[in-house]
């Protein structure tokens, strides 16, 4: 059994907020010439409610909350991110999920991708050539 990367993160996620709402602080600087390409791939993501997903997508969300099992066994793989769409992160960092396509004879196109923090989970019905975060809250 997977477990999923994020669930192992949930320590530290849950310090780093607790630093922002006791009120740390944070800085950032950057110039022109430490820009890469991920800040505008990252304008590419749109994002969805949880509600307006459909509901195999829901499906797939509990099954990687509860660590799985995982129908294919190519859930809680690596996911690359050779398209570039989502934020620029280090290999291992995102875990790709199927989300089952009722009528399919296969995988389908509809896909989780999961990142380390919790609850930055990104949608894509199309196999990568969009994404969506999903806000949790609506």
């Amino acid at each position: 059994m997977r477990i999923p990367p994020r669930i192992a993160t949930l320590g530290a996620v849950a310090a780093l907020a607790s630093t922002l709402l006791i009120g740390g602080q944070a800085t950032a600087t950057a110039t022109t010439s430490t820009f890469t390409a991920a800040p505008t791939a990252a304008a590419a993501v749109g994002d969805i409610c949880y509600s307006d997903l459909p509901s195999q997508a829901h499906d797939t969300l509990e099954l990687i909350d509860a660590g799985g099992p995982f129908p294919y066994p190519q859930d809680g793989t690596v996911f690359q991110n050779r398209e570039g769409i989502l934020p620029s992160h280090s290999t291992g960092y995102y875990h790709e999920y199927t989300v089952k396509t009722p009528g399919s004879s296969d995988r389908g196109a509809r896909r989780i991708v999961t990142g380390e923090a919790s609850q930055e989970d990104y949608y894509t019905a199309d196999h990568y050539a969009s994404f969506d975060l999903v806000d949790h809250g609506c």
